[in-house]
C-alpha cells in the first residue's frame, strides 16, 4: 500500500469520507494517462469522461469497500483486485476498462459491472 501511495501522491494516511471522494483499499486515482499495455493487466480502470457521478467499487467476495463517493469529471481510478462489483449511478458517464478491454457504453442512469477473477 505504501508503494501505491508514493506512486499516487497519496500522504500514507487514507482520506476519510467526503461529498467529493471516498477511496479506500486498492482504488488509486489518477490523472496520468498509463500505456494501454499496463492498464491491461489490471482487472479494472475507471475513467470518468462525462459529468461527475456517485461511484461504488466493491470486492464481491468479501464485500469491502474500495471507493464509494462522487467521482469528477477526468479522474482515473485503476484497481489490482478482483472479483469486483462496480455501481455508478450515471453508467454514462463512465469508460470501463475491464483485462484491458473497454466495456461497451452505458445509457444514462444507474448502471452495473462484473469483474471476474481472470483464470
Amino acid at each position: 500500500m505504501a508503494l501505491v501511495n508514493a506512486v499516487s501522491g497519496g500522504g500514507g494516511e487514507e482520506p476519510g469520507p467526503s461529498p467529493a471522494a471516498s477511496t479506500t483499499g486498492g482504488g488509486t486515482k489518477s490523472t496520468d494517462r498509463s500505456s494501454a499495455q499496463s492498464s491491461a493487466t489490471l482487472p479494472l480502470v475507471l475513467r470518468v469522461t462525462g459529468p461527475a457521478t456517485n461511484v461504488i467499487v466493491k470486492v464481491s467476495t468479501s464485500g469491502e469497500i474500495l471507493t464509494q463517493g462522487v467521482l469528477a469529471t477526468g479522474e482515473t481510478r485503476k484497481y489490482e483486485e478482483s472479483p469486483l462489483q462496480v455501481v455508478a449511478y450515471n453508467g454514462s458517464s463512465l469508460q470501463v476498462v475491464i483485462y484491458g478491454e473497454e466495456q461497451p457504453a452505458k445509457p444514462a442512469g444507474r448502471a452495473t459491472w462484473f469483474v471476474n477473477r481472470q483464470r
